[in-house]
């Protein structure tokens, strides 16, 4: 049976993006009924949504009384998205009123709901909003962080939507979890790092690995999806920013280091999922190195990097949780095992790399080790459910 989904589409600019986020759902095997507010029809017409849905389209109670569709469209519902949500919504979400056939199916929906706010920065600060956002949360909806970006006219700031394949893989996570209430991560500040370093050479070439971030973005994601605040420290990743995530970049090692000791400070949970350098040069050439005229190659002096995770095992505050990865080309288990003591973090995630493995798949598989011993396989999987699998693992020991 296909899962049912309600977009709630609100009167905003973004109200277009909703269409391409409608679309992603549709050709992905969802049954999407949208439900716009009689603001949001004035940016994108019925006929849109109707044609996209293969759905009615209805804004009020009035219509199709006789099947009672402000009660019937959240009660037979898997998932509540509402994408954009103004924050004339998110104050009538959080108050119950229940004015138009959106904020009726919101009242009785018994499913998860997510909204995607987007709407001026001012708005998205005012303490009445700060407030309504906080008492959605509370009742356990996913209310996601806006994106930072251009907004309408030439302002910019955070309070546009997020990118809709995005919003997208926040619902999908949601939707895989299931239940009314999947935030088990609510009120936590989770911080994840993600892709690998880069130490310069000279001003063309640098030392590098693989990594391309998807593992670390996966568990942002996910950890959205399950109520997370959420800090991303990316190096060099070339993807869309996880909705909902704050994203600061990074660069080198070092770089990648003073981000995530400053995001760590008051973290719940600390994700070590990118693969900094081990090493870097002693000695940074201010022009491009030249091959000798005898054609031998140069020799790279290396000294070693701040081990960042080890650092943080040693100072980290009671009640934080730190996880750690191991990708190893052999002997894994003891490699992660031994890596597992020496960071003194509480899980490490082990996994072989290769040709078709772990780098820049969309797939992963990994074992899990905690600090009892404790051996979890997780065959191999999408990245976002290795993530799920993985947050299942870390979540008793926020107790």
């Amino acid at each position: 049976m296909r899962p049912s989904v309600i977009l709630g589409v609100t009167g905003g600019i973004a109200a277009y993006k909703a269409c391409e986020l409608l679309r992603l759902f549709t050709e992905s095997g969802h049954a999407v009924r949208v439900v716009p507010t009689a603001s949001a029809l004035r940016f994108v017409g019925a006929p849109t949504w109707a044609a996209l849905s293969g759905q009615p389209v209805a804004d009020e109670v009035w219509a199709d009384v006789h099947e009672v569709p402000h009660v019937a469209l959240g009660r037979h519902a898997d998932l509540v998205v509402v994408a954009p949500a103004t924050a004339d919504l998110l104050a009538r979400a959080a108050h119950g009123l229940a004015d138009d056939l959106l904020t009726n199916t919101l009242l009785t929906a018994t499913c998860p709901v997510v909204f995607a706010p987007a709407m001026h920065t001012e708005m998205w600060q005012h303490p009445a909003t700060v407030a309504n956002v906080a008492t959605l949360r509370d009742r356990g909806a996913i209310v996601i962080e806006p994106a930072v970006g251009r907004l309408t006219g030439t302002d910019t700031g955070k309070g546009r939507l997020p990118d809709p394949a995005e919003i997208f893989a926040v619902a999908r996570a949601v939707l895989r979890r299931g239940g009314p209430v999947p935030g088990d991560l609510a009120g936590r500040h989770v911080v994840v790092t993600a892709g690998g370093t880069r130490e310069p050479l000279d001003p063309v070439r640098f030392l590098g690995n693989r990594s391309s971030g998807k593992q670390g973005y996966a568990f942002a994601r996910t950890a959205v999806a399950r109520g997370a605040r959420v800090t991303v420290v990316a190096a060099n990743v070339d993807l869309p920013d996880p909705a909902g995530a704050t994203v600061v970049r990074a660069g080198t090692t070092a770089e990648l280091r003073t981000a995530t000791l400053t995001a760590a400070r008051d973290a719940d949970i600390v994700i070590m999922a990118a693969a900094p350098a081990d090493f870097r040069p002693a000695h940074y050439r201010d022009a491009k190195i030249k091959k000798s005229e005898d054609g031998s190659a140069p020799v790279l002096e290396l000294v070693t990097n701040p081990d960042i995770a080890a650092e943080l095992g040693a100072g980290r505050r009671p009640g934080q949780v730190l996880v750690v990865f191991a990708a190893e080309t052999h002997d894994a288990l003891a490699h992660g095992r031994a890596k597992l003591d020496r960071k003194k973090a509480d899980l490490v995630v082990i996994n072989e790399v290769g040709p078709e493995l772990a780098f820049g798949t969309d797939d992963n598989a990994a074992t899990v080790l905690d600090a009892d011993g404790k051996v979890t396989e997780l065959g191999r999987r999408p990245k976002e459910e290795l993530a799920d699998a993985v947050w299942d693992l870390i979540r008793p020991l926020l107790e």
